[in-house]
C-alpha cells in the first residue's frame, strides 16, 4: 500500500516503468490478501486445508491469479527494461504509457484465466484420483500446467533481458573508450543492472523454487493426506511464507533502487543523443 501510494503522490506516474511498478505493487498486495484468506481458513478450519473443500477452491484460484499476476509484472518490467536500453539510440520505437496500460490488461487477463480454471469445472472435488494432495481439490495436472510453463517464463525472460542490457551497456562502454570518451556512467549503469539482476534472481529463485518443487513432488507422490501429516504440510506452508517475502522484496528491489537504476538509464540515452555523432555506434 506504502508503494501504490507513494507512486501515486508522484509526478511520475506518467511514465511507463511507474505503471508497470504499481501494478507489481498491486499484485503483491492481491497476493498478500489473498494468502491472508487462506491463512484464515487455517486456524478456524484446518482440515479442509488438508483434505481439500469446496471452501478452498476461490481461495486457491485468488492465489494462483495474484501469484501468475506478479510473475508477469517482472517479466514485463524486464522487457521494459531491455527495451529502454536497447532502443535509446534509435527514435523509431519508444515505450509509451498505452504500451505499459495495455500489458497491464493483458496480464491480469491471463492470470485471471488461468488462475480461475478450477472455477471454471477444472478440479477434483468429486473424483479422488489425479488429486493434489498440498492444494486439495486441485487437480495435480491443472498444478502442473500452470507451474511449468510459468516457471520456465519467469526464470528465462528475465536472464535473457538482464543479461542482454548487461552486454550492450559493456559493448557502449567498449565503443566509447575506443573513441577516448569517459565511460563512468556506462560502468556505473551496468554495476546497478548486474547487481539488481542478481537480487531479482535470488529472491524469485528463493521464493518459487520450493513451491515448484511441491508441485513436482505432489505429482509423483501416491501417498494419502494421513500419510504425509504434518511434516509435507508445514512445508507447504512454508512456501506461502517465501511467497509472502517475495511480495516483501519486489518493493525493495524495484521501488528503492528504482530511481537510481532510472536516473541512470535516463542519462544513458541523453549521453548517446548527445554523442551519437561523434561516436560512431
Amino acid at each position: 500500500c506504502t508503494v501504490i501510494f507513494t507512486r501515486m503522490a508522484t509526478k511520475d506516474l506518467h511514465k511507463p516503468i511507474s505503471i508497470l511498478f504499481c501494478n507489481l505493487a498491486f499484485s503483491d498486495l492481491f497476493t498478500s490478501v489473498s494468502g491472508f484468506w487462506i491463512s484464515m481458513l487455517f486456524i478456524t478450519n484446518p482440515d479442509i486445508t488438508i483434505f481439500g473443500s469446496k471452501d478452498m477452491l476461490a481461495p486457491y484460484a485468488l492465489y494462483t491469479t495474484s501469484i501468475l499476476s506478479t510473475i508477469y509484472n517482472l517479466v514485463s518490467i524486464g522487457i521494459e527494461r531491455y527495451l529502454a536500453v536497447a532502443e535509446s539510440m534509435r527514435t523509431r520505437f519508444r515505450v509509451a504509457r498505452s504500451h505499459s496500460i495495455a500489458v497491464v490488461l493483458i496480464n491480469w487477463v491471463l492470470a485471471f484465466l488461468l488462475g480461475c480454471l478450477p472455477l471454471m469445472g477444472w478440479n477434483c472435488l468429486h473424483m479422488r484420483r489425479n488429486l493434489s494432495v498440498l492444494y486439495s481439490p486441485f487437480c495435480v495436472n491443472y498444478l502442473i500446467f500452470i507451474a511449468i510453463p510459468n516457471f520456465v517464463v519467469a526464470f528465462t525472460i528475465p536472464l535473457f533481458t538482464y543479461l542482454r542490457i548487461i552486454i550492450i551497456l559493456r559493448k557502449r562502454k567498449l565503443r566509447m573508450k575506443a573513441c577516448g570518451q569517459a565511460t563512468g556512467t556506462y560502468k556505473s549503469a551496468e554495476i546497478q543492472v548486474a547487481r539488481t539482476s542478481i537480487f531479482i534472481w535470488l529472491l524469485a529463485l528463493i521464493s518459487y523454487a520450493p513451491f515448484f518443487a511441491g508441485v513436482i513432488f505432489d505429482a509423483a507422490n501416491n501417498q494419502c493426506q494421513t500419510d504425509l501429516y504434518p511434516g509435507v504440510y508445514i512445508f507447504r506452508n512454508c512456501t506461502a511464507m517465501l511467497i509472502t517475502m517475495n511480495c516483501l522484496g519486489n518493493p525493495i528491489i524495484y521501488t528503492l533502487k528504482a530511481k537510481t537504476l532510472g536516473a541512470k538509464l535516463k542519462a544513458l540515452k541523453c549521453l548517446s543523443a548527445s554523442r551519437g555523432r561523434a561516436c560512431t555506434i
